[in-house]
């Protein structure tokens, strides 16, 4: 017989056998062992045990990051090398090590590993040794071939799933922020020695306490972080964060809720050592209360510290008619919440000591100024040299004992001016609520005039008209107010009077898009209006508001 022959018809058997074997049993043996092994990769052993393939993250943030951020890419990795070691295995140690080497070509069953019982049944189990050992190369090159394909398949899916929480993160991130930018909003701290703007706040787990800094759409989760401790903690705005205590991520002290959500207003009281301040501060305090009572107007305290701060001074006006000397260096903003409608503010009120405002070095100090939205001066003209000089001898000890200011109020005013601009850079976008305060006792001079609407004029007729230009040329808005702090707090307080001490920051507040400017107008048109607490006062007419923007 020709052995070319012979090796060409068993060649083809083989090959026929091979064939045979890898489409009717091999490929897919391979291709089911392979698919298992790269799903179980997915999948956590034992379950809700601890899987040794999860890497702890041990960075700053207190949050698992998302599973498509990290861990969903290792788990793509580690299927692909489960199926690519299931068919190498496969191959090597099972087809061609087990059913070709040991059994096979030993005579033995390949599937049971029975040694055959004749020599003729030996020598055609070894005769199937060649055509079993192409049969399992087919399959896993076949096998191989196709899991490819269906690697790349699913790493276009990996990468579309990828892509849909990048796009949701970026949109939560810009509706947040376009959100924010609409409503003006623009966090900053409101505590002494910071006052320093910030992005997003430092917001902590109500179940363990832990701070997480980066507490919205990213890496950690488009819609919600997973905390160390497995808390699920809302990520945005819309989705329920501003229900989580916050704190400054500069100083890390706590910050009202309003804080993120609400527009914030910060308006500096700007005045002299004794020049009324403070208790103008507690009046318009209770002349915004006594507004909340007969209008739309909301008032509430942001934060148990602001309550009991101004508790605190409402106590020490009722127990000794005056408000204690403002202390220490730079002031804790006192933060109210302030609605009308739908429409809400966050107002900083700051009190500041006369002194840290009397000169360009400490008044660079008071980090607070640039961010001011509006300025209320108070101005104590009985400090005024012009006025002083006017007084007649017994008008001179009545104003000694209304405690005037250090400094005039053109001298008050000229200390920080320079300043604030080089602080902010924005004064001439700034209004001004200039107020007079000691009313009670000016209407008691009989060498001055009496206090008459507009205030401004009245101004001007006792000598400070270089104040009133001053104002008028570097402000963009300046109203005028005359105040009597005495009558408007403590026992017996006037409502009238309290409602027109708050008129100062109502109209700031207006200013800012707040829907208040008709309370201020309507104090004015009433008939029964008055410019002080003398009920002998004619009314005034209306108040004149000077501006230097078209």
């Amino acid at each position: 017989m020709d052995p070319e022959l012979i090796a060409r018809v068993l060649a083809t058997l083989v090959g026929v056998m091979a064939v045979a074997v890898c489409l009717g049993y091999g490929l897919w043996r391979f291709l089911a062992r392979a698919l298992s092994a790269a799903w179980a990769a997915f999948r956590t052993h034992p379950p809700g045990g601890t899987d040794p393939r999860i890497t702890p993250y041990a960075g700053p943030e207190p949050a698992r990051p998302a599973y498509w951020a990290g861990q969903m890419w290792l788990d793509a990795r580690f299927a692909g090398q489960a199926a690519a070691l299931t068919v190498w295995f496969l191959l090597t140690r099972h087809w061609l090590g087990e059913v070709v080497r040991r059994r096979l070509l030993r005579g033995r069953g390949g599937w049971s590993g029975a040694r055959s019982d004749n020599g003729f049944g030996r020598l055609l189990l070894r005769l199937l040794a060649p055509g079993t050992a192409l049969a399992a190369l087919l399959s896993a090159l076949l096998a191989s071939v196709l899991l490819a394909g269906v690697a790349l398949f699913f790493a276009v899916e990996l990468g579309l799933v990828a892509l849909a929480a990048l796009t949701a993160t970026l949109a939560g991130r810009v509706a947040e922020r376009l959100w924010k930018l609409a409503l003006g909003i623009r966090m900053k701290c409101p505590y002494p020695g910071c006052y320093r703007p910030f992005p997003l706040a430092v917001h902590l787990c109500p179940a363990c306490g832990a701070a997480h800094r980066e507490l919205w759409p990213g890496a950690f989760g488009a819609l919600r972080h997973v905390c160390r401790c497995g808390k699920a903690l809302p990520n945005t705005l819309m989705t329920g964060r501003r229900g989580l205590a916050a704190r400054c991520p500069h100083c890390d002290r706590g910050l009202p809720p309003a804080v993120g959500t609400t527009r914030v207003v910060h308006l500096p009281l700007i005045g002299g050592t004794s020049a009324g301040k403070t208790m103008l501060l507690a009046a318009m305090l209770d002349g915004l209360r006594s507004w909340s009572h007969e209008s739309r107007l909301t008032v509430e305290y942001a934060s148990p510290d602001d309550l009991r701060e101004a508790n605190a001074l409402g106590q020490q006006l009722n127990r000794t008619g005056w408000t204690l000397k403002t202390q220490g260096g730079q002031p804790r903003a006192l933060m109210l919440l302030v609605g009308h409608g739908r429409r809400r503010r966050l107002l900083y009120l700051y009190d500041p000591m006369g002194e840290s405002l009397r000169d360009a070095d400490t008044t660079r100090g008071q980090g607070y100024l640039a961010h001011a939205d509006g300025v209320l001066l108070v101005t104590d003209v009985l400090a005024a040299p012009v006025v002083r000089r006017a007084l007649h001898a017994g008008d001179t000890e009545r104003a000694e004992a209304a405690r005037p200011a250090d400094l005039g109020p053109v001298e008050t005013y000229a200390g920080f001016t320079g300043e604030l601009q080089g602080l902010g850079g924005r004064r001439g976008r700034l209004p001004v609520a200039t107020v007079v305060t000691k009313r009670d006792a000016l209407d008691r001079l009989d060498s001055l005039p009496r206090p008459t609407e507009p205030v401004e004029a009245w101004l001007t007729g006792i000598g400070l008209d270089e104040l009133v230009r001053a104002l008028g040329h570097d402000f963009a808005a300046a109203r005028y107010w005359v105040v009597s702090a005495r009558a408007a707090t403590g026992a017996g307080a006037l409502d009238t009077e309290r409602r027109r001490a708050a008129e100062p920051v109502l109209w700031l507040l207006s200013r800012t898009g707040l829907r208040v400017g008709r309370l201020v107008r309507d104090r004015e048109e009433r008939p029964d209006a008055r410019t002080g607490p003398d009920p002998q006062t004619p009314q005034a007419p209306h108040r004149e508001e000077r501006s230097n923007t078209p």
